[in-house]
């Protein structure tokens, strides 16, 4: 059995308010825009700064607790890598010191990616190939957007997570729920730059694309039928159910969630004023949040909701 033991946060030291921007396209006013999407500041990389950069800030914090020495598996969640290879897990172990017995492999999936890196881990531990799992998030979309595309850029953030998953006696992470719709990949998606399209030519198509109406009615249509999976699998209800922590993508989106799974709004995370939209990291952020905050304690339920890019999509319930 695993359970998260210890989850720390890391965030660049750039933090850009929506008066920053208003200040990147003549004439463009932010208000309308930021209250709906529920989103004041964000943080941002330098040029200098980079997911490997952040990812080690994410783990010397947690080092100041954890023995790097007890590591024996690097779980790294990025869609912004440093190179396309090697992969940045292993340049992660090196840098950070972790042993040359510890695994190392970079996984690529954006909103639902913490939970599908709680899954791999919870299955390492099942396995017996690891006893205490790593699991790094890590994500500086702001390098994939276009600088005058004031839309985008209002709403992700960059920042890094990192989280111990040890093996337990008591079952912190349950049964997982995930799933996948490659219908809707090109809805959300950065084209030139891969393989396929490997030549960057200067045009849109170099940048980061999000259709947002069809992200919202694919989210509308498959979260709330992952929650009652995710609750059916675990035993649980709502009512057994202490705080939910969804992928924080706006205000707007998850508002109508709620209603729609019919969760309380005091059980339920609405928490990105200052951060944005950080992909990977927000669950394991709005977790961090809520332990601090005292709105989630130890023994405390929580169920975990992580959807977007792919399309994918995941939950589980954890037990803090």
């Amino acid at each position: 059995m695993a359970k998260i033991t210890h989850i720390e946060t890391y965030f660049p030291s750039w933090k850009m308010s929506n008066a920053d921007l208003e200040a990147v396209v003549e004439g463009i006013n932010l208000e309308k825009i930021a209250s709906k999407i529920g989103i004041q500041s964000r943080f941002v990389v330098a040029e200098d700064e980079t997911v490997l950069t952040m990812a080690i800030g994410a783990c010397e914090k947690l080092f100041t607790t954890t023995e790097k020495s007890d590591i024996d598996y690097l779980l790294l969640c990025t869609q912004s890598p440093d190179y396309f290879l090697p992969t940045t897990a292993c340049i992660l172990q090196h840098a950070t010191g972790l042993p040359t017995t510890c695994a190392a492999l970079d996984f690529n999936l954006g909103c639902s990616g913490y939970v599908y890196g709680l899954s791999l881990a919870k299955g390492l531990i099942a396995s017996g190939q690891a006893k205490k799992v790593l699991l790094v998030t890590s994500e500086a979309y702001s390098k994939h957007i276009k600088h005058e595309d004031i839309a985008n850029r209002s709403i992700f953030g960059d920042a890094a997570t990192a989280s111990l998953i040890e093996e337990s006696d008591n079952d912190g992470i349950g049964n997982l729920s995930l799933g996948t719709d490659g219908s809707g990949a090109e809805n959300l998606i950065v084209k030139n730059g891969g393989m396929c399209q490997p030549s960057k030519d200067g045009s849109d198509d170099d940048y980061l694309y999000m259709n947002g109406p069809e992200i919202f009615n694919f989210t509308i249509k498959a979260v709330p039928l992952l929650v009652d999976a995710v609750l059916e699998k675990n035993g649980e209800t709502l009512s057994t159910i202490d705080y939910a922590v969804f992928h924080q993508a706006n205000e707007y989106m998850l508002k109508h969630l709620r209603k729609k799974c019919k969760i309380e709004a005091e059980k339920f995370h609405l928490d990105m004023t200052s951060v944005g939209n950080t992909v990977s990291s927000t669950i394991p952020i709005g977790l961090r949040q809520a332990l601090d905050e005292k709105r989630i304690k130890a023994g405390s339920k929580v169920l975990i909701v992580g959807f977007g890019v792919g399309y994918s999509y995941g939950g589980t319930i954890l037990t803090l």
